[in-house]
């Protein structure tokens, strides 16, 4: 522990270096491997155990639990149990035309049905069982991802290293910064400023003010929002705070005595949620990131109500999601009401039949053969509904989505929250930061005023007098974040690596271009050897650092936004080094002639300054910054070069052909943030597009109140373009107004990027939120949707093209879909009045129901995306899912198979020359006829769906066929089945064997479909209006408060159908009640007892902290007034004399640190206070 230096006088400093050097440093942590092994075995690792993931027997029994199956299951036990009845001999005549014992053994195989059927629900179950399996081991291997991609600073061995969360072992240094979530314990042994968020422990949304002899114990869970500091590790794993709350909460016995526990639990500490799941986050276990509400008290006591309706705007299902429930309730309903009817007709048919018509008896030992005909009727009947209900919906889903998410990981989009990729498809509008997104976040100083000169380029440095180059050279060192380097390539002729914040590189790069070097000033003013350090943060937009000298006196260096430092500057170093004396006038001219045209340029511009406090004098008040950072002595300003993107503006031009209208909203300058969007294309010369600033923003936005007009907002969004020095409020208000607004026929649906910590509440308050997977903090990644991992625009465009294949994909699997729910529905039930018998066999219907949903799900919500899904506008929340179009496809191929099927049924034995099977008694031998009518049916399904591919009208339906693999092997896969089941079926598929010249003309039959599907794509559209378009998405109104609110569990029989296809992967969707099963398995497996199976709340529901939560009022977030700070950004460093070697310590990777002290009493419920994004730095 050497590296404390002297601690004299800090006697709580020297407990805590006492602590670390008896309890776990000794001697300093070197990163030897034997030496950390060791630790590990001791202390434990930094990982929590992730509960067992269901297994597959459990899956099994989930999928049971259907309840079409339940039927299913009764009716066949039922059908089999009395097939082996037998009824005494001779009363045989009496009982009706039952066809027992004609052949003989005939009548033994009447058990075969039954078995089929259970037969083929045993396959259902384990497909279903199976997809979500397979869905889980996806989800959790994405999740190991995130978490592995998740490191953390530490130094080792004198060397700051980043090391993934799960190696950090007690005694590590770690490097707090602002942004992040702490992954262990530990005591704070530095710093500077530090304030924390702990209110996923406690509740309280003050921020805490960490020091070292206050309060120097840092919690694993918590958020650092200000500042930076060091911090030795004390605990990790399963016995830190985080740890210990888990396994409190996954000890509990049996699932209710959890459930009970927690109820007391929750309402003692609220830690629990976010805790346990902070600690999940850090344990590699697969589903813990998406899992993690950051919610403090989410939970279904009573008094939690009222905060999830205050939360409702994120309660609505995704747009898909609705349409889809309210379209398969509706088709539900439908079916159970034809499934109904033709039971009654049925057993009323039989029953007028044989008691009235034949005026029969009722025999008391013929009872089980009635039983026996009045269960094949309600077989019959269940597999009406069983055709009817489509079920293969919430598969398709899911299958979609899956696919996607795994394709889109390959386009640098990292999907936390599944229904997130498919609204992203609706996307009417994205805001997006500048820094790192639109540019290429690699900044270089090009232009500079120093000594009354304007440089174009970087000047030489004997032309700069020795004076000047001095303060400037250690006013750069000194005062920035000691955490921000060059490094030399990693590769033979590369760049020099930038670590740290981006802008403060800038600053170094240019004194490396003057030939000095800044390390030489570091060694010789250690980091402990500041006197006193102002961070930055985006209220001050700038930041400054004390040395003190030898003789007593003290300099101040400042740096930060040029306008803002300049209007501290009160003398100016002249040609010949001199300082004299800056008037207001000077400033104008230095604004007109300078800042101006460089910002017109894009260039950020950064004013240096220094400020000197003689040593005779008393020494000055430091925490009274107004006093300290004036009457300053202006070095040089500097203009700093981020260069647009190559590849952004064809991006964005894609985005507006798409109907996406894309705006940057920035902490920088105005002038450079206008030259940047012409450069991208986001404005055009000549246009009517409106840039504003942050302050001139919020005073079209407020009345004389200064609260927030909707009406006002949306006189300004339509043509607002760019918003420039915005705060991460400004930013909140912006989308919130957007959002709300009832302008536009269509409500917008909006894309945010962000960032920083502050970034948070937008992120949130977007449709869709897209966190920067490498400039990003913590808090920003987890309060998104979908990360970028290479923090570029493009990838933004990739996930538009994604969202839209997906909605195009359930589109096409519903135009199949509902085709055969339409003709086998019909089919079924005319057949069954007309023969009392359903042309199609229980078994039958059930395969015809694994291929037309569980294989054609696959196949057709596997197609790859296309470019032209760019070239069309956004559909809306309000478009129907059904399309004029798909319903004209639907009804029309929909006429040709029925026509087909019933002249088959009516006509086919005259037309092939066989027996009819029409009207056989009961346990007849499978016909002919029936099992041509069930191949040509088969075969009509398999080639629609090569129709179904395309939704739009188009004619070329085998267009890329090939490209999507997976379609072409269901395809074919189906057909060999197919090609088994009738030669080979025989009595338990009810089918015969049919000849060559059979099988030629059901193909035949079959590819007729392709043909009729010419001539009904040549009808256009526009003629039939008499087309109903069916599954709009459900309006706001419809939906019950109560609903909304919380789940409710009762839901209709047909939605409870939905549930077969379980979508593991849609966490955000509270309420599919449909498909929640595995959900909720899967959900209570990884956290028994975090939340009430009811209370399945979105994981998009970021902190409940009253801090993060945001709901309509807007006070709640403290208003910043101009903020921009992204660059100098950043470095916190001691506020208080350090005592101790003050590293700072800003983000190695991120780069970000601002800080802001605030107010606690204004802001105590605001979000944010901190941090802000790195765009918005200076």
């Amino acid at each position: 522990m050497r590296v404390f230096g002297d601690t004299s006088g800090h006697s709580h400093f020297r407990h805590s270096t006492r602590i670390c050097m008896v309890v776990i440093c000794q001697p300093r942590l070197s990163g030897n491997p034997v030496d950390i092994e060791r630790r590990e075995a001791v202390f434990g690792k930094n990982f929590i155990p992730p509960k067992k993931p269901k297994t597959f027997l459990q899956l099994v029994w989930e999928a049971l639990q259907d309840v079409t199956l339940i039927i299913l299951e009764i009716a066949a036990i039922v059908s089999l149990g009395l097939s082996f009845y037998q009824p005494p001999e001779g009363d045989n005549a009496l009982c009706g035309d039952v066809s027992v014992g004609e052949e003989e053994g005939e009548g033994e195989t009447g058990w075969i049905e039954g078995a089929a059927i259970l037969l083929s629900v045993v396959c259902v179950v384990l497909v279903t069982a199976f997809n979500d399996w397979s869905k889980e081991k996806q989800f959790r291997g994405l999740q190991s991802r995130i978490e592995q991609e998740q490191k953390f600073t530490v130094i080792r061995g004198g060397q700051v290293i980043q090391i993934p969360v799960a190696d950090i072992t007690v005694g590590d240094i770690a490097q707090v910064k602002y942004g992040d979530l702490l992954p262990a314990d530990g005591i704070l042994i530095q710093g500077n400023d530090l304030k924390i968020d702990e209110s996923s422990l406690t509740g309280e949304s003050d921020h805490v003010k960490k020091s070292l002899d206050k309060d120097p114990l840092l919690l694993s869970g918590t958020h650092v929002m200000e500042g930076s500091g060091r911090m030795v590790v004390t605990a990790v794993g399963i016995n830190s705070q985080t740890g210990i709350i888990f396994t409190l909460l996954g000890a509990g016995g049996e699932e209710e005595e959890k459930k009970d526990e927690k109820k007391k639990e929750k309402k003692n500490k609220k830690q629990d949620g976010a805790i346990e799941n902070r600690n999940k986050a850090k344990a590699q276990d697969g589903a813990a990131m998406e899992m993690q509400p950051l919610k403090s008290e989410e939970g279904g006591d009573g008094d939690e109500k009222d905060k999830k309706k205050a939360n409702l705007p994120k309660k609505e299902k995704s747009v898909l999601q609705g349409k889809l429930t309210k379209l398969a309730v509706q088709i539900g309903k439908a079916g159970l009401l034809m499934s109904a009817i033709t039971v009654i007709i049925l057993v009323l048919y039989f029953v007028i039949d044989t008691f009235w018509v034949q005026k029969r008896p009722w025999l008391a030992e013929c009872t089980p053969i009635y039983i026996q005909y009045f269960v094949k009727f309600f077989i019959i009947g269940v597999t009406v509904l069983v055709v009817a209900v489509p079920e293969g919906l919430p598969l398709a889903v899911t299958i979609s989505l899956a696919y996607s998410v795994k394709k889109m990981m390959k386009d640098n989009n990292l999907v936390r929250h599944l229904d997130a990729c498919e609204t992203m498809g609706n996307a009417t509008a994205i805001c997006s930061d500048k820094t790192g997104t639109l540019t290429m976040n690699r900044m270089t100083v090009v232009q500079a005023y120093i000594n009354e000169k304007h440089y174009k380029k970087i000047p030489d440095p004997e032309a700069i007098p020795p004076n000047i180059l001095s303060y400037l050279v250690t006013g750069i060192s000194v005062n920035c974040a000691y955490t921000s380097k060059i490094l030399p390539p990693e590769k033979e002729g590369g760049l020099p690596r930038h670590v740290g914040n981006k802008t403060e590189c800038a600053l170094l790069g240019f004194l490396l271009d003057l030939k000095r070097d800044y390390q030489d000033v570091r060694n010789e003013i250690p980091e402990e050897a500041l006197y006193k350090v102002y961070t930055f943060n985006s209220v001050r937009k700038s930041m400054s650092t004390v040395l003190k000298n030898s003789d007593g006196s003290y300099r101040i260096f400042s740096k930060g936004a040029s306008e803002i430092i300049l209007k501290k500057c009160f003398k100016i170093l002249s040609a010949n080094g001199e300082a004299k004396v800056f008037r207001p006038r000077d400033r104008d001219d230095i604004v007109k002639t300078v800042i101006e045209p460089m910002a017109s340029e894009g260039l950020r511009t950064i004013c240096l300054a220094f400020r000197d406090f003689p040593a005779g004098e008393p020494e000055p008040e430091w925490d009274n910054e107004n006093d300290i950072v004036t009457g300053l002595t202006c070095i040089a300003v500097v203009g700093i070069e981020d260069p647009v993107r190559p590849e952004v503006p064809d991006a964005i031009k894609k985005c507006q052909r798409a109907g996406i209208t894309v705006r940057m909203v920035t902490g920088d300058n105005i002038n450079t943030a206008r030259a940047i969007a012409t450069k991208c294309g986001i404005l055009h010369p000549g246009e009517d597009f409106l840039c504003l600033e942050g302050k001139d923003f919020n005073r079209r936005i407020r009345n004389e109140k200064g609260e927030i007009e909707q009406e006002r907002i949306d006189k300004i969004w339509p043509k607002l373009r760019v918003l420039a020095r915005s705060s991460p409020t400004d930013k909140h208000t912006l989308v919130k107004g957007i959002i709300d607004s009832t302008v536009s026929e269509q409500r917008q649906v909006v894309a945010v990027t962000g960032d920083g910590t502050n970034d948070g509440p937008a992120l949130k308050k977007a449709d869709v939120g897209f966190a920067m997977g490498i400039a990003g903090t913590d808090v920003a990644k987890e309060a998104s949707d979908i990360i970028l991992t290479d923090d570029n625009f493009t990838s933004i465009v990739k996930a538009v093209m994604w969202g839209r294949n997906v909605y195009d994909s359930i589109s096409k699997f519903l135009q199949f879909q509902l085709t055969v729910n339409v003709v086998a529905v019909i089919v079924a039930f005319t057949g069954a009045c007309i023969t009392q018998d359903s042309p199609l066999k229980a078994v039958q219907m059930l395969w015809v129901n694994l291929i037309m949903d569980t294989l054609a799900s696959l196949a057709l919500a596997t197609e790859p995306p296309t470019e032209s899904l760019l070239l069309r506008k956004p559909y809306g929340r309000n478009k129907p899912l059904i399309s004029r179009t798909m319903m004209k496809n639907i009804l029309g191929h929909a006429f040709y198979q029925l026509v087909v099927v019933f002249t088959l049924l009516f006509a086919g034995e005259k037309f092939f020359d066989i027996d009819s099977g029409r009207n056989a008694p009961l346990h007849a031998p499978p016909s002919e006829h029936y099992t041509i009518v069930f191949n040509t049916f088969v075969l009509m399904q398999l080639f629609n769906e090569i129709n179904a591919r395309k939704i739009h009208g188009e004619r070329n339906v085998f267009e890329g066929i090939f490209n999507n693999a997976i379609f072409c092997t269901i395809v074919l896969g189906t057909f060999v089945v197919q090609i088994i089941i009738v030669q080979f079926g025989g009595k338990p598929f009810s089918c015969s064997e049919l000849s060559i010249e059979q099988w030629l003309w059901s193909i035949f039959l079959g590819m007729g479909t392709l043909l009729w599907g010419q001539l009904i794509s040549t009808i256009p559209t526009s003629r039939l209006k008499f087309l109903k378009e069916a599954g709009h998405g459900t309006q706001k109104e419809e939906i019950p408060e109560e609903e909304l609110a919380e789940d409710v569990e009762e839901i209709d029989h047909a939605e409870r159908e939905l549930r077969r296809g379980q979508i593991l992967w849609f966490r955000g969707l509270n309420r599919i009640q449909t498909q929640i099963r595995v959900v909720n398995a899967f959900r209570s497996s990884l956290y028994e007892g975090l939340e009430k199976p009811e209370s399945r709340s979105s994981i998009h529901n970021f902190m409940t902290h009253p801090e993060f939560r945001i709901e309509d009022s807007e006070p709640h977030i403290p208003l910043i007034d101009d903020t921009d700070a992204e660059d100098d950004a950043p470095t916190k460093r001691n506020s208080s004399p350090p005592p101790s070697p003050n590293k700072n310590n800003n983000a190695v990777d991120s780069g970000i640190y601002l800080t802001i002290e605030m107010n606690k009493s204004a802001t105590s419920s605001s979000p944010g206070s901190p941090l802000h994004s790195l765009e918005t730095s200076l």
